[in-house]
């Protein structure tokens, strides 16, 4: 018997908004909002699936320093410089962690600056 994960917990200083884009970036929708101010969001058919649903929690603490864990995002129905730009479109944008530039990846930063690399390959 093996473990799989299930949920990514996220500390942001604004956990609607951070859901809402990472929402349009994976194309997940709000699962469950708290009282506490935490959002849940995750695949249509919910908690339990495939895919880990992410829980964006409320911080006041702010974020320092290159996260020592982040996204690999791959597009599903386009190819890398069109994901690219609509992801910039969402109000992603470009991040330097030291990067050369002749990587096949791009690296970029959610709206709170959570870095995240955009895969060259396509899934489906």
């Amino acid at each position: 018997m093996a473990c799989r994960i299930s949920e990514l917990i996220i500390p942001c200083r604004e956990p609607q908004r951070l859901a809402a884009f990472w929402c349009e970036v994976l194309d997940f929708v709000v699962l469950d909002p708290d009282d506490n101010g935490a959002v849940e969001i995750g695949p249509e058919e919910g908690f339990g699936g495939l895919q880990p649903t992410l829980v964006f929690v409320p911080t006041t603490e702010p974020k320092t320093g290159p996260l020592r864990l982040h996204f690999d995002v791959n597009a599903t129905d386009r190819d890398q410089d069109a994901e690219l730009e609509r992801l910039l479109k969402l109000g992603a944008r470009p991040a330097d962690t030291g990067q050369t530039g002749e990587e096949p990846w791009h690296v970029l930063a959610d709206p709170e600056g959570n870095e995240f690399c955009l895969l060259r390959a396509r899934l489906s």
